[in-house]
């Protein structure tokens, strides 16, 4: 999707290149296994930790064609580049097995992490040209936007919560789609919205309109409160961001910092519990605090190494442990903070590296995109995919997820930065090499 180097063009956006991205869309947006049965063990885990050895030679397989398309590609300079924060982040990880009680199932998972990460930073450069990669990724959200209104349609008992289920049956009432949970539904739809309004500008007129109306009506009827709150406020704050100019990482930093400072206080001080309380504002946060007591409290034994990657929720040991007789967090399948949980995979020295990796980064690469002016409409985009994944991480965690489209699109918009800082998007690809130019800064 960038202009390639001095090299000789090397057209990607051929059938193989766009159904691949196609693929990669449709796994990560619909998966394997969409309208699950709500009554399947597999239901009472976090959404996309529920793998199989099947789901990993799917992805193994995917990530190696997505790889070698992109070592075939002139412009791989682009991607590889991306790799250096994103290693420091992954040496860690490795690191912090060692403090796992389960290190072949971290291990495990940091290789199928890394292989996401690495699917998603390379399948940007599968499209030809800023049309293509508008309609091949339009078809894609709108297919699982369709999926999710067949669901509600004519499958309701999968995707409307029920009071049956095996899990959560409070939530009854509420849409979730073919995503198996609301809070995935909401967050999904928050990011069709904002692809439905690139397709608009992209002049995809009715295509964009249909699908930014629907996703915005299916995310209000799926009670995901944090996404219908924040799809609005991230639309205000893309707008400030882009006419901040040198104050852009405070904003984005500062917010962050506010919001966590916050609610963490709230679960931890009583008095500003009460206050909070007081105020008419449900200090429980829909009864996250006390995962949030639980995971600061457990922090506090290990805040240098954490207790490995993807290693202390939902395992024995935190389930008979001490803290199974004072609380119900301990069932819980993340921190529903995805900064927290950071904490717990790798202690500060993880925080501090994700932080760079996915905050001040991104926040530098927008900067020098917009400066550049390297399609507005495309930055703008990820801009609001990207700083939508970052605050919804303060009351969910996406970060590192395995399968779903809530991390996998917040790659995209991550790397789709980093491209519009240091390349130029070909609008009207040339197959003459010298009608080409490099466009690295």
């Amino acid at each position: 999707m960038s202009d390639p180097s001095a090299e000789t063009y090397n057209p990607q956006g051929g059938w193989f290149a766009s159904a691949l991205l196609v693929l990669v869309f449709l796994y990560f947006w619909i998966g394997l296994d969409p309208l699950p049965n709500p009554a399947s063990s597999a239901q009472l885990a976090a959404y996309g930790e529920s793998s199989n050895a099947f789901n990993q030679l799917i992805v193994l397989g995917m990530s190696g064609l997505v790889l070698v398309m992109l070592f075939l590609h002139p412009a791989r300079d682009l991607a590889i580049r991306a790799y250096g924060p994103l290693a420091l982040v992954f040496f860690w990880i490795v690191l912090t097995i060692f403090f796992s009680d389960t290190p072949d199932a971290a291990l495990r998972r940091t290789i199928y992490s890394a292989l996401v990460i690495l699917s998603a930073s390379a399948v940007l450069l599968l499209p030809r040209d800023n049309a293509q990669f508008a309609k091949l990724v339009g078809i894609c959200i709108c297919l699982a936007v369709a999926l999710s209104y067949f669901g509600v349609l004519f499958m309701p008992a999968r995707a409307i919560h029920q009071a049956t289920d095996a899990a959560e049956a409070a939530l009854a009432g509420d849409w979730r789609g073919h995503f198996g949970h609301k809070n995935t539904a909401a967050a999904a739809m928050a990011f069709a919205v904002f692809f439905g309004l690139y397709l608009f500008r992209m002049k995809m007129f009715w295509s964009g309109l249909t699908l930014t109306v629907l996703a915005a009506f299916f995310l209000l009827s799926s009670g995901g409160k944090t996404s219908a709150a924040m799809l609005p406020a991230v639309l205000v704050a893309v707008w400030l961001f882009e006419r901040l100019g040198m104050f852009r990482l405070l904003f984005v930093g500062g917010g962050l910092f506010l919001i966590n400072f916050v609610i963490l206080s709230v679960a931890v001080s009583p008095e500003i519990n009460a206050f909070v309380t007081g105020l008419g504002i449900d200090a429980t946060f829909t009864d996250r605090t006390s995962i949030w007591q639980l995971a600061v409290s457990s922090i506090g034994s290990r805040p240098s190494t954490g207790y490995g990657f993807q290693s202390f929720w939902q395992t024995d040991a935190l389930f008979y442990g001490n803290a199974s007789a004072s609380t119900w967090a301990v069932t819980a399948a993340n921190a529903h903070n995805a900064y927290l949980d950071q904490l717990i995979n790798g202690g500060w020295p993880l925080l501090i590296l994700v932080l760079i990796w996915l905050v001040v980064l991104p926040c530098r690469h927008a900067s020098v995109a917009l400066a550049r002016g390297s399609d507005k409409d495309l930055t703008r985009l990820y801009l609001r995919i990207w700083m939508f994944g970052l605050f919804t991480s303060c009351f969910e965690s996406p970060f590192f997820e395995n399968s779903g489209p809530i991390w996998f699109t917040m790659l995209i918009a991550v790397f789709g930065l980093r491209l519009q800082a240091h390349a130029d998007l070909v609008e009207k690809p040339q197959i003459a090499p010298g009608d080409l130019r490099a466009a690295l800064s």
